[in-house]
């Protein structure tokens, strides 16, 4: 890990510390407040069931609720070098994850690497498909070249929340309200042959892509 860490500052570090820090029982205790309502859930018991390894993805505004709802499970998730990616790492290894670091723009391939390792260990991985920076809702290939590299199936979602703060961000980052009801959309896993040629890789963006936008409207038609 010395070699991510070393991108930030000692002083930027203790800042990301004091942020997680502060955040994890904020966030511990909005969890305990929420009420889920999940749809697609047989897609993901029939992947797990399999013995398979499912290739997360969501949009980056995403990351919290999602970490709430996906907790404890040992999930090794992408997140960026910079700042941000630094406090949202120590965050989520508050509630039971691992990391790869890395992004689009600064150690992307290292990270992929990792998260083929992880995945040949026995992990499930998770991507913000449209991280670090964005645009919003514009899939990165990443997780279609991990899924092409790995033979394991990639399990998009989405969720919503009837009440919510939406940060003034690139991404909206939604963080929902106290006792705000959460919807979750999972889609059917998405299987990517083993061609990681330009073009296959580029169809497959295209079509996680599409699938992450129907998901969001299906989150947003369950919504209470």
């Amino acid at each position: 890990m010395a070699g991510w860490g070393s991108v930030l500052t000692a002083s930027q570090r203790f800042k990301a510390a004091a942020i997680a820090a502060v955040a994890a029982p904020v966030a511990g205790s909005l969890a305990r407040s929420y009420r889920w309502i999940e749809d697609g859930t047989e897609h993901l018991t029939a992947v797990e069931a399999s013995g398979r390894r499912p290739i997360f993805a969501l949009w980056h505004g995403r990351i919290l609720p999602s970490t709430i709802y996906f907790r404890d499970r040992g999930i090794v998730a992408l997140t960026s070098r910079n700042f941000d990616g630094e406090w949202i790492a120590r965050l989520m290894r508050r509630f039971g994850y691992a990391q790869a670091r890395g992004s689009t723009s600064r150690g992307g391939a290292r990270a992929l690497i990792e998260l083929k390792r992880a995945i040949e260990g026995g992990r499930a991985v998770a991507f913000t498909v449209d991280g670090p920076r964005g645009p919003a809702r514009v899939a990165q290939p990443g997780a279609v070249w991990l899924a092409a590299a790995t033979g394991q199936p990639i399990v998009p979602f989405h969720i919503e929340a009837s009440r919510a703060w939406t940060a003034r961000s690139w991404d909206r980052s939604l963080v929902p309200k106290p006792f705000a009801r959460l919807t979750i959309a999972i889609g059917a896993p998405i299987e990517v042959g083993p061609d990681t040629s330009a073009p296959a890789i580029e169809a497959g963006r295209v079509h996680l892509q599409n699938v992450l936008q129907a998901l969001e409207v299906r989150a947003t038609d369950l919504l209470p």
